[in-house]
């Protein structure tokens, strides 16, 4: 059955087609995302739902969303979006960061231009019949040093123009290394030399609890005084009530503001201040752009449900269309061994060490570290998936690490689980063969190599004879088929395991007898999914 996918905003007819044309069945209902009762009423017939702003996806909407699988957001901000209750679910949150980056960093520079001479005010005044040119004196933007704020993918498109306009750039980035500052043309400096050099300051950091009001009071008092402030990013960067008093004061000349802490904007504190520019959240308002954004979303959601890949995800792990295609195989493995010690272990897990040798060492890590994640917590829950299932790790203080190395052994690449409990400590290594099947290649250091099925028996015994005809006398007595019979161990007569991948569940009497013989101090019957 085809992957269904809901539009509940507007969206391009290209963006449609896509879909179409891509064997999606979409259901493009543009004003459905208005309606959230109705949204929440038919959220649980889809695989996707693809948004804009006026789609408030709540926890609510998500409860009900029992076959989705990935939201996407056709522009940058996901605060519509409860990413948190998103992930609890499993559902993974997509967005486009570059379809519109050139329209809203055009849209910043056009704001500076605006609040620099006044604009939007000089013309106003000449509608009304006013010819007041001494009144709008302006200032010049060569040779003025523009404060960038991010200097990301939008923020770094700014300092480009800003440098074409012969600005001086200095740029406050945590993230922003002294090469790539260099190579872009700009100074790095900390957040107070900022606030005491600039002339204009721009905004182009996302929302999160340390950005919030990133110019607060305090730091609106560390300006210089004359500047002009600009935030075409997001509202609640700038602490309005106290921008609106330094305006007042004449501390700062001019503001232009496209976002606001609270949207739609009906009133703010700037709003009729002289010299403030206001715009209702135009950044990504051009035809280019909107279509842009569009046919992203389009593409990346139909290239999830259909081959896997992940792009532009904010709640997992990236991984491309060529990398699905050779990650494949890793991430089923990854999967079938954090599900072998999940099933194999009673206690709660304190640590989980993942080990990558050779060829997959070089692969997309944190995918396949989520998949491993995801199997081992399928056991306690079994609706955890890749993206859910680092939440509900870290939710209960679960240590995660990774080891990667070259190749050490026979085979080219390999995958070894070990997790830690109070009491003792449980690995599995596996890896992939040529003909892209998963293999477990080692169990509790004993070395082995098992075909995968999705209903097997394990035990382990001491090494004495007898085993496996017991084994295959009890098992065919309840009329239980073994396709596939591997045997280990560490020492002749040490410790032995069997691995046997069997034709169907295995009947609670054959467990029993098999505990009966006394042969054995382990019997596990164990499931897997297998394609």
């Amino acid at each position: 059955m085809a992957p269904k996918v809901l539009i509940s905003d507007k969206l391009s007819d290209a963006a449609v087609q896509i879909f179409k044309d891509r064997g999606i069945d979409v259901d493009f209902q543009p004003d459905l995302g208005k309606d959230k009762d109705k949204l929440a009423a038919v959220i649980g017939d889809y695989d996707g739902l693809a948004i804009r702003s006026a789609t408030k996806v709540t926890d609510k909407i998500l409860a009900n969303a029992t076959n989705l699988k990935v939201i996407a957001r056709a522009g940058i901000g996901t605060d519509n979006i409860d990413k948190d209750a998103a992930s609890k679910k499993g559902v993974i949150v997509m967005n486009t960061p570059f379809g519109n980056m050139i329209t809203t960093a055009e849209h910043a520079i056009a704001m500076m231009f605006a609040v620099a001479r006044q604009i939007p005010e000089a013309s106003a005044s000449t509608h009304a019949g006013k010819w007041e040119k001494s009144k709008f004196m302006g200032v010049e933007l060569t040779g003025k040093t523009l404060g960038v704020i991010g200097a990301g993918n939008i923020g770094g498109i700014v300092c480009d123009r800003a440098r074409g306009l012969k600005m001086k750039v200095a740029a406050y980035d945590p993230f922003l290394s002294e090469e790539k500052a260099q190579k872009m043309g700009v100074e790095k400096v900390e957040l107070d030399d900022l606030l005491a050099r600039a002339d204009f300051i721009t905004l182009h950091v996302p929302y999160t609890d340390q950005t919030a009001n990133i110019l607060s009071k305090e730091a609106l008092a560390k300006t210089k005084k004359g500047v002009r402030i600009i935030n075409c990013a997001r509202g609640g960067l700038v602490d309005e009530e106290a921008l609106a008093e330094a305006l007042k004061s004449g501390h700062v000349a001019g503001a232009a503001f496209d976002v606001f802490k609270e949207e739609p904007a009906t009133e703010n504190p700037l709003f009729g201040l002289p010299n403030v520019v206001c715009t209702p959240h135009l950044g990504a308002a051009t035809t280019e752009a909107q279509e842009n954004v569009a046919l992203q979303v389009a593409e990346q959601m139909s290239d999830y449900l259909l081959t896997g890949a992940v792009t532009n995800a904010l709640n997992m792990p990236s991984v491309t269309a060529e990398e699905a295609k050779v990650m494949g195989p890793w991430i089923t493995l990854a999967g079938h061994l954090g599900a072998f010690i999940g099933q194999m272990t009673d206690e709660a897990v304190k640590a989980i060490n993942i080990l990558y040798d050779g060829q997959v060492s070089e692969m997309n890590l944190n995918a396949l570290n989520c998949a491993v994640v995801a199997g081992i917590m399928k056991r306690a829950n079994p609706d955890v998936n890749m993206v859910s299932a680092p939440v509900v790790a870290r939710e209960k203080g679960i240590q995660i690490s990774t080891t990667n190395q070259d190749k050490s052994g026979v085979f080219d690449g390999y995958v070894k689980v070990t997790v830690v409990t109070e009491k003792r400590e449980r690995s599995i290594a596996g890896t992939v063969f040529s003909d892209g099947k998963p293999r477990f290649i080692q169990i509790k250091g004993i070395n082995i190599e098992a075909e995968v099925g999705a209903h097997m028996l394990y035990t382990t015994n001491d090494d004495v004879p007898g085993i496996i005809g017991t084994l295959g006398q009890t098992l065919g007595a309840h009329d239980v088929n073994i396709a596939n019979f591997t045997l280990g161990r560490s020492t002749a007569k040490g410790e032995a395991i069997a691995l046997l991948y069997i034709d169907g569940p295995l009947p609670e009497k054959a467990l029993k007898d098999l505990h009966d013989t006394g042969l054995f101090k382990q019997v596990k019957e164990l499931e897997f999914e297998v394609g």
